[in-house]
């Protein structure tokens, strides 16, 4: 699990094609002497699991199914990808509860200024709109931020000055592609709001008496 709250800026070194998907190494610039194989990273908001280290760099299995669903199926050697460890329960959460499993890519619509802050829009399937209020968070390549607006189909956010120093979000333009992943506290409220028949907990409720 993660926070979305990115540690370094880091680069892809290397991309190999392994079977349907492809082993990808990235140099991170941090010290990962501490780190182990098996141990988790969020490249660009996707949970991958480090299978070898050099270094300040690691490499790491990306499936057929993560490069389907994910922008990494993109990424060229020299790219810039947001890079954060697993949260410890020692440390703060920062940003909101990531688990690194993109729901979908969304694609960059706007980006402008908005006082000291960048303003960026991205489209999105609308099948995912149901996740998506006011205020709430959202993961955009790895990166926690508040979502300000939205319609069924869109939404917008503004990016501190720190931050937009921090990630390669804003290095992005209109028409490039990024990693969505929606906030897991409301797919699990979905989740249980839902009866295996198809029954809402407000039907149930009504079938029992309460209005």
């Amino acid at each position: 699990m993660f926070t979305g709250i990115i540690e370094r800026l880091g680069k892809v070194v290397s991309i190999r094609p392994y079977k349907q998907g492809f082993t990808l190494t990235v140099d991170t610039g941090m010290d990962l002497s501490g780190d182990k194989i098996g141990d988790s990273f969020a490249v660009d908001g996707v949970c991958l699991t480090a299978t070898g280290f050099e270094g300040s760099r690691f490499t790491a299995l990306a499936s057929a199914e993560t490069v389907a669903r994910s922008t990494l199926g993109l990424l060229r050697p020299g790219a810039k990808v947001n890079i954060e460890r697993a949260m410890t329960l020692s440390g703060r959460l920062g940003g909101h509860l990531v688990l690194g499993h993109v729901d979908c890519m969304g694609t960059v619509q706007d980006k402008g200024s908005a006082g000291e802050s960048t303003r960026m829009s991205f489209h999105f399937d609308r099948k995912f709109s149901r996740y998506v209020i006011e205020k709430g968070s959202i993961a955009i390549d790895g990166v926690s931020l508040t979502i300000n607006g939205f319609t069924q189909d869109a939404f917008d956010v503004n990016i501190i000055p720190h931050t937009a120093e921090s990630v390669s979000l804003t290095l992005k333009t209109p028409g490039d592609r990024v990693n969505l992943e929606f906030d897991v506290i409301g797919k699990y409220v979905e989740r249980l709001m839902k009866k295996e028949d198809n029954t809402t907990l407000e039907e149930l409720l009504k079938k029992q008496g309460y209005t």
